[in-house]
């Protein structure tokens, strides 16, 4: 899955102007005060209650991600947790679909580099119901044979057209360059040959190995009373094992220089994107490289689209993976002449200090973009994770704001200096289009 990014994990279960900065310290003092957290047998909780929403949210997260796969391997989790959600032992398939669809309940799985879950969207009033559902997938699931193929058959005929566009083309080709040689060289997807091989004994051996309390992290946002729910809890995992789960550390992503690779494919415009390491959100240098990356995307569309109509969408952006990236993107019929100019932005960032005045600007852009990104439970639920999983705690998750408004322009060229060279360009067009010595300059 973007990474799959944390947010679209728990959001696959719900499909799922500015604003005063006087009003900032009240709401970010307050989630602090909503949130629960508790240990049930080795296996951490956070509970945050909104009173008055009328849905409740939940994420079972399971820590590791890929970093616990082998080649061999690769792609069970997925697979194992996607199977899961088929049936259960006191809700087999035809009951489970039958109910979901009565009270409007959704339980979906999802798998990225960093940790994989099962996510619950239900209604208040439904919540009893739909936790002994979420809770009998999560811990009974079946793994009949039918549904091992019935999921089997949907994942192969993605990872089949998973290189049918440009852009699918260009990811797969982004994936093996960036990430050879690292973790996170066996995508939770998985291949063709692990897919087409698993059985179902070897998802339920894989699914005995996942039910650890030591291994897992529970996360509902919703309007629900946490002693209460904390019974509902205990009830349902206080005699799963602990197990011993400790993550491996996981190696940085860095680049010695810059590369350019091309897959040759008649396409009307040429597909490019180009990737530098970055900082994870654990990392202090984070948030002025969320600063920089923002000020590029803004210069780069400037520049490329505005005022020379080289891309219709032309890109910066910046991952949320525990071993982070950053990277570059255009799609152009003339990809050098683009590249240049974004390079150029790059190259200006790195020499020249950021406007106070731009920067503190910035700040009503974070502002709005966050509090829009938190306004459903799901949503929260997905950041409470991200960081409790890979940001070195949930309580960091609270202090976003405060902390983009304190970098200062020296901090932003500094980490334009430390992280935007060495780019990694993969290309999928003409390479005739591609002029080499302007994509090797950073």
């Amino acid at each position: 899955m973007s990474h799959l990014r944390i947010s679209k994990l728990l959001l696959l279960a719900v499909q799922v102007c500015s604003i005063s900065l006087v009003s900032i310290s009240a709401q970010t003092v307050a989630p602090s005060a909503a949130v629960s957290e508790f240990d049930v047998n080795g296996m951490k909780v956070l509970i945050k209650r909104r009173p008055g929403t009328p849905t409740v949210s939940a994420g079972l997260f399971f820590r590791g991600g890929v970093r616990n796969m082998r080649a061999e391997n690769a792609g069970l989790e997925a697979l194992t947790l996607s199977v899961a959600t088929e049936g259960a032992k006191s809700f087999p398939r035809a009951t489970l679909r039958k109910e979901m669809a009565r009270i409007g309940t959704i339980i979906s799985p999802g798998s990225n580099y960093d940790f994989s879950a099962l996510a619950l969207a239900t209604t208040k009033e439904n919540f009893d119901l739909s936790w002994r559902m979420f809770t009998d997938i999560a811990i009974n699931p079946t793994f009949v044979p039918e549904s091992v193929e019935r999921v089997r058959t949907n994942i192969l005929t993605a990872l089949r057209s998973e290189s049918d566009s440009p852009e699918g083309s260009l990811e797969l080709l982004n994936k093996r360059t960036v990430f050879s040689g690292h973790p996170y060289a066996n995508g939770p997807e998985g291949t063709l040959p692990n897919i087409g091989r698993f059985k179902p004994a070897d998802l339920a051996a894989y699914h005995k190995s996942l039910m650890q309390t030591s291994r897992l992290l529970l996360v509902v946002v919703g309007d629900v009373e946490p002693e209460a729910l904390k019974k509902q809890i205990a009830a349902a995992f206080g005699s799963l094992p602990r197990g011993e789960y400790k993550e491996i550390p996981l190696p940085g992503i860095s680049f010695l220089r810059p590369t350019v690779d091309i897959t040759e494919k008649g396409v009307q415009t040429d597909y490019v994107k180009g990737v530098f390491a970055a900082p994870s959100v654990r990392d202090p240098d984070y948030y002025a490289m969320r600063a920089a990356i923002t000020i590029l995307q803004t210069a780069v569309f400037q520049e490329v689209r505005v005022k020379r109509n080289l891309s219709y969408a032309p890109d910066a952006s910046l991952d949320e993976r525990s071993a982070n990236t950053a990277s570059i993107s255009v799609t152009s019929v003339n990809p050098s002449e683009a590249i240049g100019v974004m390079l150029e932005e790059i190259k200006k960032l790195r020499e020249q200090p950021i406007d106070e005045a731009d920067l503190a600007n910035m700040a009503g852009f974070f502002l709005t973009t966050h509090y829009m990104k938190q306004e459903t439970n799901a949503a929260q639920v997905a950041d409470l994770a991200h960081y409790e999983l890979i940001g070195d705690g949930w309580r960091n998750s609270l202090e976003f704001l405060d902390r983009i408004r304190k970098v200062k322009p020296s901090e932003v060229q500094a980490a334009a200096n430390k992280y935007m060279k060495n780019v990694r360009f993969v290309v999928v067009g003409d390479a005739k289009h591609i002029d080499r010595s302007i994509f090797l300059k950073s």
